[in-house]
């Protein structure tokens, strides 16, 4: 995943079950009667972002949650977390070179053509169909996922929750396997008032999955 950011940024993945026995206290208190699956996902992308802060430095740091349910990540430092079956991954950065960052993965072929209406604009639900599987099953888990690691990447910035026609991306000709995407604003959104551009991410498929991810450079 470090491949997907720029330098300086730190990056841990977890490629099983996290043991909710490692967790803080400060940490674990937030399961409550949490089902098994949510405990081994909390706990993977807790463990996860640990390594990651130990890059900076940063030990023995329970991460807490805010009121938005977001990590309250150490005031030096932005991070990001994100998970999906049997994978869990965490970036993080220094607040001083970096506004924000995001961080999402998904599953290839769970983004089946019934949610496109949900997460796609008309041009790229018409570009999808026009498509031949499997690079149907596979752009679809693209736009889902790099939408996402825009949404988690812009909310840092301004707290604004965004629905997925808030943005489109560029539809390629032809993709490989890594290679970067380009998201553009389909209306007026807070973002526009930090950063008004379009927003270029990176992407890698690794086999059954792909891991995408966007990071705001500090003014």
């Amino acid at each position: 995943m470090a491949g997907l950011f720029p330098p300086g940024v730190a990056a841990a993945e977890l490629r099983m079950a996290g043991d909710p026995s490692l967790l803080f206290p400060d940490e674990a208190r937030y399961l409550g009667r949490a089902v098994a699956k949510r405990t081994r996902e909390f706990t993977a992308g807790r463990l996860c972002a640990r390594r990651a802060l130990a890059e900076f430095g940063v030990t023995g740091y329970p991460l807490r949650m805010n009121r938005d349910r977001r990590p309250r990540w150490p005031a030096p430092v932005i991070g990001s977390i994100t998970h999906t079956d049997g994978m869990s991954g965490a970036v993080v950065a220094c607040r001083k070179h970096y506004r924000a960052i995001g961080l999402d993965m998904e599953i290839v072929g769970r983004v089946t053509p019934e949610i496109w209406p949900v997460i796609c604009t008309p041009v790229e639900t018409a570009w999808l169909a026009a498509l031949r599987q499997p690079e149907q099953d596979r752009c679809a888990a693209l736009i889902f996922s790099a939408k996402e690691s825009f949404y988690k990447c812009q909310y840092g910035v301004t707290r604004q929750w965004l629905e997925f026609d808030a943005v489109t991306l560029d539809l390629p000709s032809n993709y490989a396997s890594a290679g970067c995407f380009v998201l553009r604003p389909r209306m007026k959104i807070a973002l526009l008032e930090h950063d008004a551009r379009p927003w270029v991410g990176r992407y890698e498929f690794h086999g059954s999955l792909v891991v995408t991810g966007v990071v705001l450079e500090a003014r």
